[in-house]
């Protein structure tokens, strides 16, 4: 089976493992009063001052990037993407300089076809731009409720975006920021991207020979694993997809869950799901993640620097610089980062917290750098959906900054480190 084309691989082969991901916030909301006055008198503060807050977040529900073959086909329609009032922020795109947006080749491959109904494919849908509007409000509560660590409306000289150049990913930012600060804004709110020959927030497949070398075989001989394979033609005979056809449980998988994602407008707008699915749903869940862990193997640990090196130097890097406050991004309080399922399983594979779940929609990994109020110490905790990782190497959730350099560093790579790894192909047999 030959490699699908590399610009769909690099990072954005992403799909929803539950539908209706945004319903999860507000089933996981802490109870506390509306005032928090009571809280604030009876519970003791917090040892630890919030210092600096970074936010690596999967965008939200989206039409799929193919159809199963074979399957009846939904109607993707454009009253699926249309946006909610209270998402509309004003906004500009533009590149890490503040010049024009650059050019988008990812994009343009999914404007070369159209879904059945008449839209493009990997577009967000109205459902995806509501889990980044809670998303939003979650991280409202927390950092401007909750703590007053941020303003209420939002500046560009506290807050940084950042998201991956594609159109998804930028609406997903723009819902975030349109829930956090409830469309209240003092300035324009830029969205900072990348050529993407150059982009980080995704294992860079196009931009990195050795990565496409390293794990360009393993996408098509993930689907003829034994067990893999021996589900996956079963599922083809189940759904009456030709012998013939190029599927995988990831290619299922997607369309699978962007029609569930969508659900409740089934019966108006036409998005029937074969009800054989259902049986299938849990092993087409599990497979999927087995082929992703195949192809990223995380067990050997070039495969994940090449993935996420540059990624987590720029995470290192906006901590050290905010303690040295040496430069004008040390005033920033919070980074935000849109990006892809395939930008988040490789990160929590490389910080040992993978729980062999594929990410849902609206799923954010969230790093705090707090500073203890009496030792000064510097301290890290890493969350992921809201739950506090405790990070291998660390001695406790709140992580000491050494400890979690260490863990760091075991995958971080300069930009220039990761360039000479990246070209580093010539004389290299076939792994």
């Amino acid at each position: 089976m030959r490699m699908r084309n590399l610009w769909t691989k690099a990072g954005v082969l992403g799909s929803v493992s539950m539908a209706f991901g945004s319903m999860f916030w507000s089933q996981k909301k802490t109870e506390t009063t509306q005032t928090g006055s009571t809280t604030a008198c009876t519970e003791p503060p917090s040892p630890y001052e919030l210092k600096l807050v970074q936010v690596l977040f999967r965008h939200g529900a989206r039409t799929p990037l193919k159809s199963i073959p074979d399957v009846m086909e939904a109607q993707w329609v454009p009253n699926l993407l249309e946006p909610p009032a209270h998402t509309h922020i004003n906004y500009v795109v533009t590149d890490l300089e503040g010049g024009p947006q650059p050019s988008s080749p990812v994009e343009d491959s999914y404007r070369a076809n159209i879904l059945s109904g008449g839209t493009y494919p990997g577009q967000l849908t109205t459902v995806g731009m509501q889990q980044l509007y809670e998303l939003g409000e979650r991280l409202r509560k927390r950092y401007i409720k909750d703590t007053a660590f941020l303003n209420p409306t939002f500046s560009p000289t506290e807050v940084y975006v950042r998201s991956t150049n594609i159109v998804r990913t930028i609406e997903s930012a723009k819902c975030l920021v349109a829930g956090l600060f409830q469309q209240s804004q003092s300035d324009m709110v830029s969205i900072l991207t990348t050529e993407a020959e150059s982009e980080i927030l995704y294992p860079n497949y196009h931009g990195c020979r050795l990565l496409k070398h390293l794990s360009g075989h393993r996408w098509a001989e993930s689907s003829t694993l034994p067990d893999i394979a021996a589900d996956l033609r079963s599922i083809q005979s189940a759904l009456g997809i030709a012998a013939h056809q190029r599927v995988d449980f990831i290619l299922i998988r997607d369309d699978m869950v962007a029609r569930e994602c969508v659900c409740v407008l089934y019966q108006t707008h036409g998005l029937p799901c074969p009800p054989v699915l259902d049986s299938w749903r849990n092993t087409v869940e599990q497979r999927a993640v087995e082929m992703i862990c195949h192809i990223y193997e995380p067990s050997k640990r070039e495969n994940l620097q090449l993935c996420v090196g540059p990624l987590f130097h720029t995470l290192m890097g906006n901590i050290e610089d905010h303690l040295q406050g040496t430069t004008s991004e040390s005033n920033r309080k919070l980074f935000l980062y849109s990006a892809h399922d395939t930008t988040l399983m490789p990160c929590l594979m490389a910080l040992g917290v993978f729980d062999m779940q594929w990410p849902p929609y609206a799923a954010d990994i969230t790093l705090e750098l707090h500073q203890h109020r009496q030792t000064k110490e510097a301290f890290v905790k890493v969350s992921y959906i809201g739950k506090d990782q405790l990070i291998p190497g660390c001695s406790g959730v709140y992580c000491p900054l050494q400890e979690f350099k260490q863990a760091f560093s075991n995958y971080s790579l300069t930009s220039e480190l990761y360039e000479s790894l990246c070209n580093r192909t010539e004389g290299m047999a076939d792994p």
